[in-house]
C-alpha cells in the first residue's frame, strides 16, 4: 500500500522554524521526485519546491533563502526545512510523489500537515 505521511506541522511565531517531513512507503521514492505543495485558506494549492531523483531542485520565488527541501532516499523521506517563517505562509502542507513509468504517468499525495504562523 502507497503511503506519504506528512508530519512536523504545528503553530510557530513569525521569524520561527519548523522542519516538515514526508516518510514514504510502498513505493521505492529514488524513482520519484518528490515536492512539497501548499493550500491556504480559500487559495488554490500551490507548489512551493520540488528535489528530482538527480538531486535538482527547484522552489517559488517567495520561499527561496528561507525553505530548503531535501531527501533521504535510504530512510524514504523528504524534509522541509522553513526559516524565516511569515504568517503568508499559513498553510497545509502537502507531500506529493510524481514519476512516469512504461509510459504511465504515477501520483502519490500526502494528506497534509498544518503550518499556522502567528504571534
Amino acid at each position: 500500500q502507497v503511503r506519504l505521511v506528512e508530519s512536523g506541522g504545528g503553530l510557530v511565531q513569525p521569524g520561527g522554524s519548523l522542519r516538515l517531513s514526508c516518510a514514504a512507503s510502498g513505493f521505492t521514492i529514488s524513482n520519484y521526485a518528490m515536492s512539497w505543495y501548499r493550500q491556504a485558506p480559500g487559495k488554490e494549492r500551490e507548489l512551493v519546491a520540488t528535489i528530482t531523483s538527480l538531486g535538482s531542485i527547484n522552489s517559488r520565488d517567495s520561499v527561496k533563502g528561507r525553505f530548503t527541501i531535501s531527501r533521504d532516499d535510504a530512510k524514504a523521506t523528504v524534509y522541509l526545512q522553513m526559516n524565516s517563517l511569515k504568517p503568508e505562509d499559513t498553510a497545509v502542507y502537502y507531500c506529493n510523489a510524481e514519476t512516469i513509468r512504461g509510459g504511465r504517468y504515477l501520483e502519490f499525495w500526502g494528506q497534509g500537515t498544518l503550518v499556522t504562523v502567528s504571534s
